[in-house]
């Protein structure tokens, strides 16, 4: 038997070359299996064209708004990935949180987020009425355990440039526990949570601001390389410098 390691075979399309493609060191991740889907990159956004043109495993929906029916229902129509809905945790929490839960979960969310200020009784009251995973955002170690405790299966660590550290401490604390955390813009700072002990990672893609930057660059190059091809390999200004105004053609 040959133990030769074929290569991916690529299927894509003209239309879809502009994927938003999440950061390939976040591969080297071992993942979190939801459901049968191993999950290893989460993409932080709500912006349903960004979340069509992913290639990430999963989303994570959370947003500094009140959590609304009609952006979850929004986002869960045009996602192929599981979606992970946030349901609040500061401001909006108790009942409302508990049956924005249960929608989300009958519209067919894989699980849900609760933000880092959720109450205890109700992550436990979501943990009642809901079969989904409950993915819990934590900034510190205090309270872990009363989390995990009420029904918190996934932590979702974020603590800026010192999560490396707490997905440390919060990883020996609870060796068992499917751990997700931010990795930052750079490969080095991605590598870093997966080092110190991070199941998967959630990435920020670029806003569409920066993307329509990079897109207009390209179609002024593209232009400015057509016009040369016809005008002596000289630059609008050259060309003009040398022979006057361009005339319309």
């Amino acid at each position: 038997m040959s133990n030769k390691k074929t290569s991916i075979k690529k299927v894509n399309s003209a239309l879809r070359e502009g994927l938003v493609m999440v950061p390939e060191v976040i591969q080297e991740a071992p993942g979190i299996q939801v459901f049968g889907h191993i999950l290893k990159s989460f993409l932080y956004s709500t912006d349903v064209a960004t979340i069509t043109y992913s290639n990430a495993d999963a989303i994570l929906a959370v947003y500094p708004q009140t959590p609304h029916p009609s952006i979850i229902s929004a986002i869960l129509q045009v996602s192929t990935q599981p979606v992970f809905a946030g349901v609040g945790g500061g401001k909006t929490n108790g009942m409302r949180s508990v049956e924005i839960a249960l929608l989300s979960e009958a519209e067919g969310a894989i699980g849900v987020v609760c933000n880092a200020p959720m109450p205890i009784e109700t992550i436990q009251a979501i943990e009642d009425r809901i079969d989904s995973p409950i993915i819990s955002t934590v900034l510190s170690e205090y309270d872990l355990v009363e989390k995990l405790k009420s029904g918190v299966d996934i932590l979702n660590v974020a603590n800026g440039r010192e999560t490396p550290d707490l997905v440390r401490r919060v990883r020996q604390q609870f060796p068992d526990i499917p751990i997700i955390a931010t990795g930052g813009k750079t490969e080095e700072s991605i590598r870093a949570v997966i080092e110190a002990g991070a199941d998967a990672v959630s990435w920020t893609p670029p806003t569409n601001v920066e993307l329509f930057q990079s897109i207009m660059s390209k179609y002024r190059k593209q232009s400015e390389a057509q016009f040369k091809s016809s005008h002596e390999g000289l630059t609008l200004d050259d060309y003009e410098e040398k022979y006057g105004q361009v005339e319309d053609e």
